[in-house]
């Protein structure tokens, strides 16, 4: 690999391996993987990706192996105790939260109620941490899987585990009592890395995709008198763009709006007198 590059770790498996690609290439890098591929070299830019296991990824950070990575909040609070990472942009994918939970039969109903208990997780720093924060004496069982059994085989009287969806809880006959943390995707380095040019650009590049993703471009046509009251309905970043038409009565209207508005915004923009409405999603924005 060559040296003055900026090195990327990636997850080279798992829920965060297929997105973590993809927003690279958003961002503009080009490269190919094969399923094979421990590195490689990005054709465009000066960075070379290394594909490892997700959890190696803060340690590789930490003792300079990589630069930059993509990893989970929960894998750099467990596995950098002291602090030393940052996150440099959350990545709006992969979210989870670490949950305790106990068997749907216990009368442990709260975070609280955990004293003087044992409690399994495979993040045991994370976890004892927090309940130390919070002064609820516990004794943390540290397991490196199947942390949903040790309730059945009395080794714990609570778990602490990553929950999506809690299927996999319910599925064990557990249910969740508290959140410990929540965790997303984030592109992670020490805070030493920021000034490296290389870093600022690609910190640029994935925070414009992210914010991108959240929003949708929408252009309508509309009558001259209709705009004062579209406009108040989607007033973009500072304010909609307006551009005549032939017809001297009607305009074009451009913004920038929330995707997450749109399920109630079209139709209402539509009541107000908006016609040919079109939503194109958006490449990358930088706000």
């Amino acid at each position: 690999m060559n040296k003055s590059a900026l090195t990327l770790a990636i997850p080279n498996k798992g829920r965060l391996r297929e997105p973590s690609l993809r927003l690279l290439k958003s961002a503009g890098m080009s490269f190919e993987v094969t399923d094979r591929a421990l590195s490689l070299r990005v054709r465009n830019v000066d960075v070379d990706l290394v594909l490892v296991r997700t959890e190696d990824i803060p340690g590789m950070l930490i003792e300079g192996v990589a630069d930059v990575g993509i990893t989970g909040l929960d894998l750099m609070e467990e596995s950098d105790p002291d602090g030393s990472l940052a996150p440099l942009v959350k990545l709006d994918f992969g979210f989870c939260r670490l949950a305790a939970a106990v068997p749907n039969a216990s009368s442990i109903d709260s975070l609280e109620d955990l004293r003087g208990l044992r409690v399994a997780t495979s993040h045991p720093r994370t976890t004892a941490r927090f309940l130390s924060r919070r002064g609820i004496p516990a004794s943390v069982v540290a397991l490196k899987g199947s942390v949903e059994a040790a309730t059945k085989i009395a080794l714990a009287d609570a778990v602490v585990d990553l929950v999506s969806t809690g299927s996999t809880l319910r599925l064990n006959g557990l249910r969740d009592i508290g959140v410990l943390l929540e965790s997303q995707a984030v592109l992670a380095g020490l805070p030493q890395v920021r000034g490296r040019r290389l870093v600022r650009q690609l910190v640029t590049a994935v925070r414009a995709v992210t914010a991108g993703r959240r929003k949708r471009y929408l252009l309508l046509n509309t009558s001259v008198d209709k705009t004062a009251e579209i406009s108040r309905l989607m007033p973009g970043l500072s304010a909609p763009t307006i551009v005549p038409l032939d017809d001297s009565e009607m305009v074009a209207m451009h913004s920038v709006v929330d995707a997450s508005d749109l399920w109630d915004l079209l139709p209402r923009l539509e009541d107000a007198g908006g016609k040919g409405i079109l939503v194109l999603d958006i490449g990358q924005l930088i706000p």
